[in-house]
C-alpha cells in the first residue's frame, strides 16, 4: 500500500459508511405507510418486515437496494484503489456496520444481512446462482426465509475454497456474517419466548406464518 492509494482508500470507506446508512427499509415505511418500520412487526429494517407491514414489492425494492449498497461499496473501493484488496475487504465491513448502525437514524438501523449477500456477491460473483439456488431449496423446505438466506450464506466461503483456493476470502466470508448473526440473537431468544420450541422457530407452517 502506498500514499497514493491511502486517501482514495480512506474516502471509500466514508462513502462505504454512508451507503450502509442509506435507511432503505425505514424510508419505505414512512413513504408508503407513514411508519417507522423498527416499531412494527419484528421491529427489523429489513427486507421481510417491510413485505409483511408495507407491501411485498416493496420489500422487494428494499431487498434490491440493500443487496446494491453492499456491492457497490465495494465496486468503488475497487475504483478508487485500483482493486486493493484490503480496502475492498474493509468497505465491506463497514457498509454492512453503516447499515446495522446508521448515522441518519441515531445508529439504530438493521441486521445487514442483505447487504451482506451484495459484499459477497461482488468479492466472489460465481457464487450468486449457486446461493439462491439453495436460499430456493430451504425456503421450500424450511418455509423460513431469514433462516433460508442465513444457512446459504455457506455457499460463499465454499465457492471461494474450492473454486478461488483463496484463505483470505474464506476467512472473510464467514467473518463478516458475524455482524448480523450478532444483532439477530435477541430476535432469536424472542421468538423462542413466544413460540416454545426451537422447532417453533426455526420451521414454519407457511411463509407467512411468523413469531
Amino acid at each position: 500500500m502506498n500514499m497514493t492509494q491511502l486517501a482514495p482508500g480512506i474516502a471509500a470507506i466514508l462513502i462505504a459508511y454512508l451507503l450502509g446508512s442509506i435507511p432503505t427499509a425505514y424510508l419505505m415505511g414512512k413513504t408508503k405507510r407513514g411508519i417507522d418500520i423498527r416499531q412494527v412487526g419484528s421491529h427489523n429494517m429489513g427486507t421481510m418486515n417491510v413485505m409483511y407491514q408495507v407491501g411485498f414489492w416493496e420489500g422487494l425494492l428494499v431487498l434490491a437496494i440493500d443487496i446494491g449498497k453492499g456491492a457497490l461499496a465495494v465496486y468503488i473501493s475497487q475504483l478508487l484503489t485500483g482493486n486493493h484488496i484490503v480496502f475492498s475487504l474493509i468497505c465491506g465491513a463497514v457498509v454492512v456496520l453503516g447499515h446495522a448502525f446508521p448515522v441518519f437514524l441515531k445508529f439504530h438501523g438493521g441486521k445487514g444481512g442483505a447487504t451482506c449477500i451484495g459484499v459477497l456477491v461482488r468479492l466472489i460473483p460465481l457464487a450468486t446462482l449457486i446461493y439462491l439456488g439453495v436460499f430456493l431449496i430451504l425456503l421450500a423446505v424450511t418455509r423460513f426465509a431469514t433462516l433460508s438466506y442465513a444457512i446459504s450464506f455457506i455457499v460463499f466461503p465454499l465457492v471461494a475454497w474450492l473454486y478461488y483456493h483463496d484463505p483470505i476470502l474464506i476467512i472473510y466470508s464467514v467473518a463478516i456474517l458475524i455482524i448480523p448473526g450478532f444483532l439477530y440473537i435477541p430476535r432469536i431468544k424472542e421468538m423462542y419466548a413466544k413460540g416454545g420450541t426451537w422447532k417453533r422457530v426455526f420451521m414454519r407452517k407457511s411463509i407467512k406464518d411468523r413469531l
